[in-house]
Order: structure tokens, then sequence, then C-alpha cells
């Protein structure tokens, strides 16, 4: 393991991942200051998402040709900017450019999809599950350290303050960046991989059932996490437990989703990554089941915090290996950041709608069964797929 560029991209993934994981701390302190609706928040967040996706295989296509240095440098001064716009917004247009735009794509130039390519790049095709795992562990570690950190803030300083504070902490990103540069023709894997070109590698993606069918399962994942992420804090106040426990339920997720992320990658490295990411899917729908239908205790919360907390990010890891496994390292930046620009749009409906029909109903019920039934469908689509890598002529490897 080339451990200098694993920690430095774990930090980065955390720093990256945490802020974005606490935004549902500052929807009600922000909205009672502002006079907006939840709507109008959850717009932002899903334009986030949105932008987050849309902008990953973007900015993934740009680590591979250019560097991923000069990417994750960019994402730091994204990131920072568009969260001191989301503090000073005065319209809901600001909130939605700032805290929707820029930060969504401050986390597209800096979050697991520009890491773990890298990470892809460097680490033995045999430890790169293992590689992911931890990766994806980092992430969730910044969720659990920013869930209470975020809370604490916002008691101690007010939410425009800790908006600001986070904001300083996203310029460590471009120095811990330092040790990832190096673009796809300078990695380890490098040498052993035909050159091909972008488009070639497009038309190759897009011509492979079992590509097309890890695209449209991660659409689930984004959708599900999404919605929690965003809502469960207003959720628990609305169905009458403690705000307190809406911190605790978030720090619990982050924890046990880096036990989740870790043990994914493990997993990973032994058994059918396909099953196993049908498996994830389908214990998230018996899940969110069986949190519908108990009676809903702070006990309950806290089961269910730890229980999706280990399926949380656990998807991850054997989605990016099963890229890497498919089509080599050569466009991983690109190719699993189409993958992760379907878990946005899913991450863009779960928050939107969420906030929506909450308008209309006064409920977040209907979002949370649409997420039971998108469990099953994606436990069915990533059944079928081949984990093996793609058919191609015999090439010369690049030089």
């Amino acid at each position: 393991m080339p451990w200098l560029v694993i920690i430095c991209g774990c930090l980065i993934a955390a720093l990256t991942f945490g802020p974005r994981s606490a935004m549902g701390f500052f929807q009600l302190p922000m909205l009672a200051d502002k006079g907006w609706d939840r709507t109008t928040f959850g717009l932002a967040m899903a334009i986030q998402n949105l932008a987050w996706g849309l902008g990953t295989p973007f900015f993934g296509a740009i680590a591979d040709k250019f560097g991923t240095w000069r990417v994750l440098a960019l994402s730091g001064i994204l990131y920072a900017s568009g969260l001191i716009l989301m503090a000073v917004a005065d319209s809901p247009a600001l909130l939605h450019i700032g805290g929707g735009v820029l930060v969504g794509l401050g986390i597209a130039s800096g979050s697991f999809g520009i890491v773990l390519a890298a990470f892809a790049r460097n680490v033995a095709p045999e430890k790169r599950s293992l590689a992911f795992g931890i990766g994806t562990a980092a992430g969730s570690a910044g969720m659990f350290v920013f869930a209470p950190l975020s809370q604490g803030l916002i008691d101690a300083y007010g939410w425009f303050n800790s908006l600001v504070a986070m904001s300083a902490m996203m310029l460590i990103v471009p120095v811990l960046a330092i040790p990832l540069r190096g673009n796809a023709q300078t990695g380890l894997a490098s040498k052993a991989e035909i050159d091909q070109s972008m488009k070639a590698a497009l038309r190759e993606a897009f011509g492979h059932q079992s590509y097309l069918l890890l695209v449209s399962g991660f659409f689930v994942c984004g959708f599900q996490v999404a919605f929690i992420t965003a809502h469960f804090p207003a959720y628990i106040s609305d169905i009458g437990i403690e705000a307190r426990y809406a911190v605790i339920s978030l720090a619990l997720i982050g924890f046990f989703n880096i036990i989740g992320s870790l043990a994914s990658g493990f997993i990973g490295q032994r058994y059918s990554k396909p099953i196993f990411l049908s498996l994830i899917y389908l214990g998230r729908s018996i899940l969110i089941t069986w949190f519908l239908l108990v009676p809903q205790t702070p006990f309950v919360v806290v089961v269910f915090a730890v229980l999706m907390g280990l399926l949380w990010l656990s998807t991850v890891p054997p989605t990016n290996s099963l890229v890497a496994i498919m089509f080599g390292t050569r466009h991983l930046g690109l190719l699993g950041g189409i993958v992760f620009l379907s878990h946005q749009v899913g991450s863009f409906l779960g928050v939107w709608l969420g906030g929506y029909l909450y308008d209309i109903y006064g409920s977040y019920d209907i979002v949370w069964w649409l997420g039971v039934a998108l469990g099953l469908f994606a436990a069915v689509v990533h059944w079928p797929i081949k984990e093996r890598p793609v058919d191609r002529p015999v090439l010369a490897p690049a030089e």
C-alpha cells in the first residue's frame, strides 16, 4: 500500500464528505431566520447533489488527463466559496448557487470519485477493494465527526458562523492533495493497460450490459442516503423525539459506516461483488420497512441508525471495484464518475421530493416507502452483473 497517498486521500475524503453530510442540521435554524420553507432548502440540497453528480465525470476526466492534485486544489476553493455564499445568502437564488451549485461542484472535484481513482492507479488490483473500503470509511469518519461538530458549532456560535468555520477548513484540501499528484498515465497500473481514447472508452462502457445495470442500480443508493441525510433531523423533530437524537443518529450512521465500509472492502475482495450489492440493497429495504412499522421511540431511532450505518456507503467499494475490473483504470475517473452521476440524480430526487412532498402532505412517509421499493429494484438489477473484464481485441499495452 502507498500509505502516504492513502492517508492524505482519506483525510480529503473526510473533509469533503463531512460538511455536506451535516447540512440537515442547518435546515431548521436557517429557515427560522430567513422565513423560507422546506422546499427552498430541499431544492438547494437537491441542486447540490445534482451538481456533485454532473461534475464528477467532468472532473474525473480532467484528473485522468491533467492530474489529480489540480482537481483537488480546485475542490477546496469551490467548496469554501460555496459555504461562504450559503452563509451570506439573502435570497433563495443565492442559497441555491452557494449551497447548491458551488458546494456541489466542490464535492464533485474532491470526493470519492477523484480520490478512489487515484487509489486505483497506485494500488495493486488484488488490494483495490480494501483500499476503496479504507477511503470510503474515511468519508464515513467525516460524517461521524462533522455531525456533532456542526451541531455543537451551531449551538455555540449560530449557523452563520458555523458555515464560515467549515469554509475555512476546506482550504486545507489543496495542501493534503500534494501527494496525490499524477494522472492516469503515471500510476502503477498504467503500463499494463491499453491506450484508449475517451470516446472509445465511453462507447465501450455504454455498450456493456453489466455497466448499464451498475449505473441504474447506483441511482437507488443516492436516493436513499441523500433523503436521510437532508431530512432525518427534521423527521426526528416531526415525530416528537428530542433533537439530540438526530445528532446521535447521524453520528452513529457515520461511525458504523466506517465499520461497514471497511467490511465491504474485505468482503468485496473475497466474494461476488454483484451478489453482495444485491444483499445490501435488500437489507436497506427490510430495515426501512421495519423502522416505519414499529413504534418510533428513541431506542428504535438509535437501532435504525446503527444498522443503516453498516449499509450506508458499503455500496461504494464494490461498485467502484466493478468499474475498475470491467474497464481498467485508464478512464476510471470518467467511467466511475458516470456511475456516480446516476447516484446523484437519485440524490437530487430524494432530497427534493422529501421537501416537496412534505410541504404538500405534511409527512415524509411517501418518500420513505418509495425508498423501500427502489431498494428492491436495485437488489434485482445488481444480481445479473458480470464481474469480469470487458472483452477487447488483443492490443499492445500503453507505453
